[in-house]
């Protein structure tokens, strides 16, 4: 009998033990025994995925540094599709719209139409010095007759912009001090990268996981005026553009687009130390492929002015988000107030001009949930600046692109 005794006393022990502190006489302010469970950093659950993604979103939103900030924001090296502002696409404007989020606004802004003033500057002089530029590559000097395959914009028309604008910003510096500060950048590199959308991984070792469409911006203007100063913007930052985005149903694939994988860079033209780290206006060429000539000759006269509208969206797209960023917004962040640049494309005869508002870098399906607002881009049908080049006269020119142009060179902050 005495070992189920002993039994007895060692159950009516352990009872004894576990029933001493109880719950009731615990100090209610009394922090837990275990931390909290969190879902592994390296399953692939969706928690596990959100708790990556929240400390992702911490170590960015904690950089110290605006460089470290876009190092961390594109340090993940995916595939994506890079977007070629001028492409041989039909239609593309519409797809840049939908990946940008931006409403297309035929003519332009209030601020960005206004003629210039009678007399300042003088209107005689900058025809001068704009007919000057035209006769130094089409007259004074000895030229090849016919230039080599597919570059003939660099045969005249990129000498003739590139003077075009250094003498005009050097004409107009003393109408408009932000220019005498400037910064001129010949055939820079712009870049941007961003995601927007998602997508379901369909081979390789990720098959089955849903990831972000990313995309990626390669630019590169022929010459582009950085400035210490913000420009004014066109409109208020919430206001409520009379337009939609339109919504593509597709995979970028089919525009076409294709995936290519390298660095994320985000690059306005100059590092994040400049002072110079604002846009005021780009200039672009229209290649030799997309010239009007060449498009009217296979039928695609519908697809002139695409070109302008699809190269005017996406490079003013890219350059106003990477300005964004360097002032440390980005898609969880988004901008508290806008961004503005101008951009005047050319095949060195016509000329188009359009104005972009950066509203949002709001762009991933997460951020954009309930976000109402849209980027918007003013712009132009392209317009002869002249006529022809009759030995050292310049017939037919047009004194309205003169006058456009000067305007927005002209444009500044209401503080100068």
């Amino acid at each position: 009998m005495a070992a189920p005794r002993r039994w007895w006393l060692v159950w009516q022990g352990c009872r004894l033990l576990h029933t001493e502190p109880s719950a009731a006489t615990q100090p209610q302010s009394q922090s837990p025994l275990y931390p909290p469970v969190v879902a592994s950093h390296t399953a692939k659950s969706k928690s596990a995925k959100r708790r990556r993604l929240e400390y992702f979103y911490q170590q960015v939103h904690e950089a110290p540094s605006i460089a470290d900030k876009l190092r961390l924001y594109g340090r993940l090296q995916r595939l994506k599709y890079v977007v070629y502002p001028q492409t041989l696409s039909l239609n593309p404007d519409r797809w840049y719209q939908s990946f940008t989020k931006t409403v297309f606004v035929p003519g332009l802004p209030p601020a960005g139409a206004e003629p210039a003033e009678p007399g300042v500057p003088d209107l005689s002089e900058l025809r001068s010095l704009t007919c000057d530029a035209l006769l130094q590559e089409h007259f004074y000097q000895r030229k090849r007759d016919v230039p080599f395959l597919y570059r003939d914009q660099e045969h005249i028309p990129a000498p003739f912009l590139t003077q075009l604008v250094s003498s005009l910003t050097a004409a107009l510096g003393s109408c408009n001090p932000l220019l005498t500060t400037s910064c001129l950048d010949l055939k820079p590199e712009v870049n941007f990268y961003w995601e927007r959308g998602e997508t379901v991984v369909c081979r390789g070792y990720r098959t089955g996981r849903i990831d972000p469409v990313r995309f990626q911006i390669d630019d590169r203007p022929q010459i582009q005026i950085r400035v210490p100063k913000q420009l004014p913007e066109f409109v208020p930052l919430d206001y409520s553009v009379p337009g939609e985005v339109p919504v593509i149903n597709h995979k970028p694939d089919k525009l076409p687009l294709f995936k290519r994988q390298y660095d994320n860079k985000i690059f306005i033209g100059s590092k994040v130390a400049d002072p110079c780290s604002y846009g005021h206006t780009q200039f672009h060429l229209i290649p030799d492929k997309l010239k009007r000539e060449r498009l009217l000759k296979a039928n695609l006269a519908d697809q002139i002015e695409v070109t302008y509208r699809a190269n005017g969206i996406a490079s003013l797209f890219a350059w106003t988000a990477a300005q964004a960023m360097y002032q440390g917004f980005w898609c969880e962040a988004d901008v508290t107030r806008p961004f503005v640049s101008q951009a005047v494309i050319t095949d060195g005869k016509y000329f188009a001009f359009f104005c972009y508002q950066l509203n949002t870098l709001a762009l991933t399906v997460q951020a954009d949930q309930n976000n109402p607002r849209k980027n918007i881009c003013w712009g132009t049908e392209s317009k002869p600046l002249y006529e022809a080049v009759e030995g050292n006269n310049v017939k037919g020119f047009n004194d309205e692109i003169l006058l456009q142009l000067i305007q927005f060179l002209l444009n500044r902050p209401e503080q100068l």
